[in-house]
């Protein structure tokens, strides 16, 4: 059972410097290129948080050699393939759920999955589909479902429509080299979101080794050949680094996070934009990225489409702001973690906001906000969220701050200690 997590308030202008774990994302892809190069690789920077854990254990369960430290550098071993029987949690974590199942295709023996009870809600079949057509036997529709793997995939051409989720594409494309004939991919429906995603996992996929043709919309083609290992360094996750460049927007102060990348496809990096547009200075240099919040932000109307999980982070700033905020693009966040959209509407209507939702997202107004139980429904992001409303409205009671467990390890350790002097 959890208990409610009271979340600090701050007594002035949040002032500090925060270093946040590596990236989930690439961590996750980079875990599983490099056991799919069947060959000794190393990935530095790796985070301790469940997401992480449920994809080394997946390995584990297929028979990739694993070792891991306490200073975040995994190792993965030589070994003869991917191999069965075998069970794998996927939890709650996408990157699981939606990237495996194309690398177990390659397995020898019956490979079951399963996942936490909002898991087997959350849409995977497109990924299924795609991999019967591909010639990969399977039984069920969604979580729990049964692969029945040969030790080969023929691979080949698929159209799948991922407007639902970019990790549908990158999920085929990650263990495309590894088929027969390699995978083409055609996306057909309305656009796809998330797409720095795609470009995250075809930018590593090169870097691999492996050739890949994104030359035309829509279209992503992998050759067949080797995954080559090699040494991965993860950066700073910067969808997770959100909240504490929140917390110096929200009360005038300063934050810094150390080792923000110049050049990067993660999504994350939209926040800079995000926030000079609500008035915030932003500023890169070779100390990291630092955010300096105004006396009041300003609303924003902005499409989040390719960036959709900042979006509980841009709520809660929406909200705290002095004129009203339009949020676009983000129908897709229906199919999250939590359904996102009714998650914050509910969430800051329950703490007096004025918030609606919109066919493809939220629109928020300003309202003067006090203090309550704040429900995460099993999502870090929802529990980030609350903790940023939480440092300007006393009051606010975070039901499962826990939850933050997913991608950032001692979430509120590390939000204790931005606030301490």
């Amino acid at each position: 059972m959890t208990h409610p997590w009271s979340a600090p308030v701050a007594t002035g202008p949040v002032r500090a410097t925060v270093s946040v774990p590596g990236s989930k994302s690439i961590t996750n892809r980079a875990l599983l290129l490099a056991a799919l190069s069947e060959r000794p690789a190393a990935v530095h920077g790796v985070p301790a948080s469940r997401d992480t854990e449920l994809m080394l254990n997946a390995l584990r369960a297929l028979g990739v050699p694993v070792e891991a430290d306490a200073n975040g550098l995994v190792r993965t071993g030589k070994h003869e393939g991917f191999r069965g029987p075998a069970e794998i949690d996927c939890g709650l974590a996408g990157t699981v759920m939606r990237f495996v199942p194309p690398a177990a295709a390659l397995a020898d023996g019956e490979i079951r999955f399963d996942g936490d009870p909002r898991a087997r809600e959350r849409p995977i079949e497109t990924v299924l589909n795609a991999l019967r057509a591909l010639g990969v036997q399977l039984d069920g529709d969604a979580l729990p479902f049964t692969l029945h793997g040969t030790g080969a995939t023929p691979g080949g051409t698929v159209t799948i429509d991922a407007s639902a989720s970019s990790q549908f594409v990158s999920g085929l494309l990650l263990s495309g080299a590894r088929y027969d004939k390699g995978v083409t991919v055609h996306h057909d429906g309305k656009p796809v979101p998330s797409l720095p995603h795609i470009e995250m996992t075809v930018s590593m996929l090169r870097e691999a080794g492996v050739e890949v043709d994104d030359a035309e919309p829509n279209t992503w083609r992998v050759a067949p050949g080797p995954v080559a290992p090699r040494d991965w360094a993860v950066e700073p996750d910067l969808s997770n680094a959100t909240p504490f460049l929140a917390a110096a927007a929200v009360t005038g102060g300063a934050v810094t996070v150390p080792g923000w990348p110049s050049e990067t496809t993660q999504a994350g990096d939209l926040i800079r934009e995000v926030l000079a547009r609500m008035g915030c200075e932003v500023t890169l240099s070779a100390d990291g990225l630092t955010v300096t919040g105004p006396a009041r932000l300003s609303g924003v109307d902005i499409d989040l489409h390719d960036a959709g999980e900042l979006t509980p982070t841009v709520a809660a700033l929406a909200a705290l702001a002095g004129s009203p905020s339009v949020l676009r693009g983000i129908a897709h966040l229906r199919g999250h973690e939590t359904d996102r959209l009714a998650a914050l509407r509910t969430e800051l209507n329950g703490l007096g906001g004025d918030v609606t939702e919109t066919e493809g997202g939220l629109a928020i107004r300003p309202a003067p906000l006090h203090g309550g139980d704040w429900h995460a429904y099993a999502d870090h992001r929802m529990a980030t969220a609350g903790a940023i409303i939480g440092l300007v409205v006393p009051g606010v009671r975070v039901d499962d701050i826990g939850t933050t467990a997913k991608t950032i390890p001692d979430f509120p350790g590390l939000w204790n200690g931005m606030l301490s002097p």
